[in-house]
């Protein structure tokens, strides 16, 4: 379905669009673990997350006139915004992005997709709907539909961190990912268990959203109810036909659930102590290691800071 040569293709493609973000060591991590702990600052990305990659990766792979209609996409922020990023610099003239957002979507990513240039089209209702929407518009107008993990292109593009990651660290024995739709982490693991066999890969989930985690313990996709989440931009359902699935059922090593309170804690921890604003997504891997370190003491452990984008006031609000 995806393989290392694929991912690698990608890195050369989104590369003069996509920062190479740095590896920074966490003394205070690896203190807490009595472990080697590097932090993977995709927080750092244009756009303040990683979803750029895989959307430039899948924009960069269109026709001229697939371009030329324009794309849609469904998103609760950081996926739209790599998309109208993206399509504003796709080639010479770029090309038009319309992004179908839920009700609740924060008003600061909102403004962001709008100032790259993206067409909102707010739903009223949840995440599901506004993607039920965005697919029945897209094929309706013949526009591409660029989805946040359901594509084997965009996969690919997030997977260069796995690129990036391989030759910034001489070794890795755990790597911690936050997990929505599993596009994230199938990406990086397909690459790294090509390069780096022995590395563990650890799934991260929030206990109040968990639905790839439930599918995969049940060995099928399922409806899994969820609560609410600080860490939005890993919440939602799974497609039935999700590609994402068979991989993550052959590549993710272990599963790891982390409370809506051990999420804030790691939060404020990386904000004290590396001084580093993140999203609730990216302190969910940060919360699965402190949860876990006892376990990899003496390794060589990376974690991804996925983003960093968080309304003011929730954010005022953890801290």
């Amino acid at each position: 379905m995806l393989s290392a040569q694929t991912i690698i293709e990608a890195e050369a493609r989104i590369r003069p669009l996509v920062r190479e973000t740095p590896v920074d060591h966490s003394l205070h991590l690896s203190e807490l673990g009595n472990a080697c702990v590097y932090l993977k600052l995709e927080h750092l990305q244009h756009t303040g997350s990683f979803k750029l990659r895989g959307a430039t990766n899948k924009i960069l792979s269109l026709t001229e006139e697939q371009l030329r209609r324009g794309v849609i996409a469904a998103s609760t922020g950081n996926h739209g915004m790599g998309v109208c990023y993206a399509a504003r610099h796709a080639g010479h003239a770029g090309t038009t992005a319309t992004i179908y957002l839920p009700r609740d979507v924060s008003e600061q990513k909102l403004a962001m997709i709008k100032h790259l240039g993206g067409i909102s089209v707010t739903s009223n209702n949840d995440c599901l709907d506004a993607e039920n929407k965005a697919r029945a518009a897209a094929e309706k107008s013949g526009q591409v539909f660029i989805s946040p993990y359901n594509d084997l292109e965009v996969i690919a593009g997030q997977g260069t961190i796995g690129v990036e990651l391989a030759r910034q660290i001489n070794r890795i024995d755990a790597i911690f990912v936050a997990v929505g739709g599993g596009g994230l982490i199938a990406g990086i693991a397909t690459y790294l268990k090509t390069v780096s066999p022995q590395t563990r890969i650890i799934g991260c989930w929030p206990e109040n959203s968990r639905a790839l985690y439930e599918c995969l313990r049940a060995g099928r996709i399922i409806e899994v109810p969820e609560e609410p989440t600080i860490s939005e931009s890993t919440a939602g359902g799974v497609e039935e036909d999700s590609v994402t699935f068979p991989l993550c059922q052959q590549l993710i090593d272990e599963h790891t659930l982390v409370s809506e309170t051990e999420i804030r804690e790691a939060m404020r921890l990386i904000f004290d102590k590396e001084h580093w604003i993140i999203e609730g997504s990216a302190g969910v891997a940060v919360a699965a290691y402190l949860k876990e370190r006892e376990r990899f003491a003496g390794q060589n452990v990376a974690i991804v800071l996925c983003g960093r984008n968080i309304a003011p006031g929730r954010l005022k609000e953890i801290l």
